[in-house]
């Protein structure tokens, strides 16, 4: 009874030494990860994907990529998972990089961590792509009045866009000219901008600015409207219900034979209450003039419709007139 007891106590003390041993000795049987600084694929103006191989070498292990423009890095893509495989079969990782400048020059590296310690994977550099040149227009206002000032403006994007040159051309309606140079060359600033004010645009006309020497860099063509100036006047302000207004002004440039129309706003909209035809071209401007009786007071405005293409339509500024009652 004695030794069956003493050699269950024996079992039973080497069965938990064995329990403490074997945990140590797996830990033991694991290392800090192998990692290999891979290449680069799929390199664009602002983005690129990193390659690298990770080994966890039996133990959790993460990996992130550290990248920058210096060996200082600063920036570094989030942790992932490896897993603790014990295998010495490396795994192939990668990392999605946006949000790049365009022509630079990047340093990144392959960094993974285990319960066993940090190892970093040895620096490589890549260089992002050239971003290709783009060109912007807009002109405010547009449509500009006759005889009146706009300013066409826009950016030149891409590598290499300040201090370059832009050359702005004009075909006017009805457009059958061709585009033609409209002002001086103008240098971009820093930031690729530019701006070429204009006195005054005859007629509608289209616009565009191109880099010169490189005819693949052009702008979207912008069309500018040149609407008619309509000046308004009336011969009273205030009158009494079905009382008459008589409403007369004129059309610059000349435009004869162009409908115009008594507008009065009713809810948000402009409603038509009377209208007729210009006439004349005296000294470059047509006239108008045209009597309304007056149902109920409100804002009126004349508005003179341009269907040749030359101009566009326009419409006079707005007057209140009141009912006396």
């Amino acid at each position: 009874m004695y030794r069956s007891s003493h050699r269950l106590r024996g079992w039973i003390m080497g069965s938990l030494t064995l329990a403490l041993v074997v945990p140590a000795f797996a830990q033991a049987q694991s290392s800090r990860p192998t990692v290999t600084t891979g290449g680069v694929a799929k390199v664009t103006p602002q983005s690129a994907t990193l390659l690298g191989k990770v080994t966890p070498n039996g133990a959790r292990t993460t990996y992130a990529f550290q990248y920058g423009t210096t060996t200082l890095y600063g920036a570094v893509t989030p942790p992932v998972v490896a897993g603790s495989g014990t295998g010495t079969k490396a795994l192939n990782v990668i990392a999605d990089l946006t949000g790049l400048a365009p022509a630079t020059t990047y340093h990144y590296r392959l960094v993974a961590h285990n319960r066993n310690g940090t190892v970093k994977g040895v620096d490589r550099v890549f260089r992002t792509r050239r971003q290709p040149l783009g060109l912007t227009l807009a002109a405010t206002p547009n449509p500009v009045p006759f005889r009146r000032p706009t300013v066409l403006a826009g950016t030149l994007s891409g590598t290499g866009n300040e201090k370059r040159q832009i050359l702005l051309q004009s075909n006017p309606f009805p457009y059958t000219q061709g585009f033609q140079p409209a002002a001086n060359v103008q240098l971009t600033n820093l930031q690729g901008q530019f701006a070429f004010p204009l006195l005054s645009v005859p007629l509608t006309t289209q616009y565009r600015v191109v880099v010169p020497g490189q005819t693949a860099v052009v702008s979207p063509i912008v069309t500018v409207g040149v609407a008619v100036r309509v000046a308004t006047n009336t011969s009273r302000r205030r009158v009494r219900t079905g009382g008459i207004v008589r409403f007369f002004g004129t059309v610059r440039p000349a435009r004869p034979g162009a409908q115009f129309a008594i507008q009065t706003l009713r809810r948000g909209s402009w409603r038509t209450v009377a209208g007729g035809i210009t006439h004349g071209s005296r000294g470059g401007v047509s006239r108008y003039a045209k009597r309304v009786r007056i149902r109920r007071g409100g804002q009126y405005r004349v508005f003179v419709a341009i269907v040749d293409g030359n101009y566009v339509s326009a419409a006079g500024r707005t007057v209140r007139i009141s009912r006396v009652f």
